[in-house]
């Protein structure tokens, strides 16, 4: 049975959502604001929040932000607003998914499978060790010739996808699909930024790579640079 905390201002959708997902054998707790999600969050620890952006009292994303502030919990943001600009915010700014209203509750059941199974498959996952970088999935941290580096989530999942397959070229439709799960290509520009910024924590630059090298019109590969250097 999977605990659920649905965070949403609506009373009719939320009573809706909430039976609907009592129906299927979820238990089910629920908030009408941000700073009530906050609480429940931290006094019950659900397995994953159904987070709507419109909230009355704290901004959607800001909530969002603080809910991530505390932990790892899977939140899956359901709104009405499904324009890309905004997919991409909810999305870099920690959530697991992006359902929009009006959605079946099969799909929504669906997704929160293939987020819990991800926390679940990172957290037993062993340390990623590639040359001098080291990242460790169920910790969520990544150390460098032994030095912890700060990154953000999604700076964290992009570094953790490459180094699983390291060695290996992926595209940015193939990181967008795996990372943001989006499986459009308009979102390429948001695979850019991100490893711009890892880049630069990582101490290189994409005209001076060590492990991050780019593909001209493929993609992007993590390498060993004592390998790279030795090819």
């Amino acid at each position: 049975m999977t605990t659920i905390l649905v965070v949403e201002d609506d009373p009719g959708i939320r009573t809706a959502l909430s039976r609907g997902l009592r129906d299927r054998g979820h238990a089910v707790t629920v908030a009408e604001s941000g700073m009530a999600a906050l609480e429940l969050v931290v006094k019950a620890g659900p397995d994953v929040v159904l987070l709507d952006l419109g909230l009355p009292d704290v901004d959607g994303l800001q909530v969002l932000a603080m809910l991530r502030g505390l932990g790892a919990t899977p939140v899956i943001v359901i709104t009405a607003q499904d324009d890309d600009a905004m997919v991409v915010k909810a999305l870099d700014a920690g959530a697991d998914d992006y359902v929009v209203k009006p959605f079946g509750l099969d799909q929504l059941d669906a997704r929160m499978r293939a987020v819990l199974r991800r926390g679940a498959v990172a957290t037993g996952d062993p340390a990623v060790v590639v040359g001098d970088l080291e990242i460790d999935p169920g910790a969520r941290t990544v150390r460098l010739d032994g030095a912890p580096v700060e990154l953000s989530r999604k700076e964290f999942d992009l570094l953790l996808a490459l180094a699983s397959h390291a060695g290996q070229v992926m595209s940015k439709r193939r990181l967008l699909s795996e990372v943001w799960q989006q499986a459009y290509g308009g979102g390429e520009r948001t695979v850019d930024v991100h490893l711009s910024w890892l880049r630069r924590k990582l101490g290189e630059s994409a005209a001076e790579p060590r492990y991050l090298h780019t593909v001209r019109g493929v993609g992007v590969r993590l390498v060993d640079p004592r390998s790279a250097s030795d090819a």
